[in-house]
């Protein structure tokens, strides 16, 4: 499940930042709960693409780089990513890509030897194409295939949303989150998804 701009670049950097799991919730209501029963945990969400009143974290990487996440647990609900992955709970096995961990991605996927790979761009694909382009890309990676990254956002950065987050336009949504989410990949971990009695659970396995 592919979602770069935000929700599994977030997660990311929530491990990256010390964070011991990230916990992937479809509703606002039910992420907000599963927060308040896990000492420590903090949470991160959005409705719509925007910041939801009370919620610090409005799933922006940056906003997840700012804060003291060392051994605790990121709670997050977002309007793509996390429903994606809601929708797909029951599948054999479950990976959350984004750009940041392509590579790593890859090679956990390889490792794992499965009979068949679904890529889904959970974001619309007209409206996200950098969620294509990560697709794109793992796809190379699974075959062997050199594709040159650059390119494969060039969709992206000629569009008017792109140019419209560059700016700040969008609440909550900071334009340092671009550079974090757009950069490949930045870490060496992929980021296996798990279901136990809490729901799905997102951590990192290192490559």
């Amino acid at each position: 499940m592919i979602d770069v701009l935000r929700a599994f670049s977030v997660s990311a950097y929530a491990l990256a930042g010390g964070a011991v799991e990230c916990r992937l919730v479809g509703e606002l209501a039910d992420a907000v709960e599963l927060a308040r029963r896990l000492p420590g945990a903090v949470l991160s969400a959005e409705v719509d693409g925007l910041p939801v009143e009370g919620v610090p974290i409005s799933n922006s990487p940056t906003l997840v780089t700012q804060a003291d996440l060392r051994g605790r647990t990121l709670v997050q609900r977002t309007s793509s990513g996390t429903q994606g992955m809601v929708a797909a709970e029951h599948a054999d096995r479950l990976f959350a890509a984004s750009l940041v961990v392509a590579a790593a991605t890859a090679r956990a996927i390889r490792a794992a030897a499965p009979d068949l790979v679904t890529l889904v761009a959970t974001g619309e694909d007209r409206g996200h194409p950098e969620d294509r382009a990560c697709a794109e890309l793992l796809e190379g990676l699974l075959l062997d295939r050199r594709l040159d990254i650059g390119r494969l956002l060039e969709p992206l950065e000629r569009s008017d949303r792109y140019h419209r987050l560059a700016a700040g336009e969008q609440p909550g949504f900071p334009a340092s989150d671009l550079a974090l989410c757009l950069t490949a990949d930045r870490f060496d971990f992929a980021m296996p998804v798990d279901h136990d009695d809490l729901g799905l659970r997102l951590t990192a396995l290192a490559s």
